[in-house]
C-alpha cells in the first residue's frame, strides 16, 4: 500500500513537471519560517491540542511547482509535541486557483505511563496524503478547501479523514500601518474509534506594516461529535515572527 501511494505521486509530480512552461522567476528559490508562542497548543487540525503553551515552528522552502513545508511544535519544557514533514506539489498553479497535492510523514509524542516509574516520551508515526484547492480574489481574499487522508502506524494511532473549508481574507486596513486578517475555518473529522465531529474555527490576528512580529487569537467550537468527553470550546493566542 506505501510502496503504491508513492508510486503514485511520483507519476503524477513526474507528468505535470514534464507539461510545465519554463518561468525563471517561478523557479527561483524562495524559503520563509514562521516561528509562534501560543497559549494553548492548537494543532494543524484545530480539534486537537497539547493544552498548555507551545513553540510552533513552520518552515515553507518551495522551488517552481515543488514545496517542502515542515512543521515543528513542541512544549515549552522542549518536549517534542510534534513534527510534520510535509513534500507538497502544484498540480495547477494560475495566478487566481492553485491546486495542491501532496504526501506527508509525521510523528506525534505523548507521555507514556510507566507502572511506578516516570512516564517516557513515546512516539507514534503517521503517513498523510492531501489534495487541496485555493481560489484567491483580486481584493486579497481566499476560500480554500482540503482534504487529508491520515494513517497511524503504531497500534493505538487513528485513521480516518480529514476535509475543511477555509475563507480567509489576508489584509483589513485599520490605519496606514496596522492591518488585521481574519479567516473562518469549517472541519469535519471522521477517524476510527468513535472520534468524529463536525467543528469551526476562526481567527483574526494583527500585524504592522513592514514588521515581522503579529499577534493573534483564534477560537475552535465543536458544533456535533460523537467524541467523550464531548469537545466544546477551546481558544488559542500567540505571538508570531516571521523572517
Amino acid at each position: 500500500m506505501k510502496n503504491s501511494i508513492g508510486l503514485i505521486f511520483f507519476f503524477i509530480f513526474s507528468v505535470s513537471y514534464s507539461y510545465e512552461e519554463t518561468d525563471s522567476s517561478k523557479n527561483n528559490l524562495k524559503a520563509e519560517c514562521t516561528v509562534s508562542l501560543n497559549s494553548n497548543g492548537i494543532s494543524s487540525i484545530p480539534a486537537f491540542s497539547l493544552g498548555k503553551p507551545a513553540i510552533v515552528a513552520v518552515i515553507g522552502i518551495a522551488k517552481g511547482r515543488f514545496s517542502v513545508d515542515p512543521t515543528l511544535a513542541y512544549g515549552l519544557d522542549m518536549r517534542p509535541w510534534y513534527i510534520d514533514s510535509w513534500l507538497h506539489y502544484r498540480l495547477i498553479d494560475k495566478p487566481g486557483f492553485r491546486l495542491r497535492t501532496g504526501i506527508n510523514f509525521s510523528n506525534f509524542f505523548s507521555d507514556y505511563p510507566l507502572p511506578e516509574r516516570s512516564p517516557i516520551l513515546q512516539g507514534q508515526r503517521y503517513w498523510a496524503i492531501e489534495l487541496a484547492a485555493f481560489y484567491y480574489f483580486p481584493d486579497r481574499s481566499n476560500i480554500s478547501l482540503m482534504y487529508w487522508n491520515d494513517r497511524g502506524q503504531d497500534p493505538g494511532t487513528l485513521i480516518g479523514h480529514f476535509i475543511s473549508l477555509t475563507g480567509e481574507r489576508a489584509e483589513i486596513n485599520i490605519s496606514k500601518k496596522v492591518f488585521l486578517t481574519a479567516s473562518l475555518q469549517i472541519f469535519y473529522i471522521n477517524y476510527d474509534g468513535d472520534n468524529d465531529g463536525l467543528f469551526i474555527a476562526p481567527k483574526i490576528g494583527s500585524s504592522v506594516r513592514n514588521l515581522p512580529f503579529s499577534i493573534y487569537i483564534q477560537a475552535t467550537q465543536a458544533i456535533a461529535s460523537n467524541i467523550s468527553p464531548f469537545p466544546g470550546f477551546k481558544w488559542n493566542a500567540g505571538l508570531s515572527y516571521t523572517f
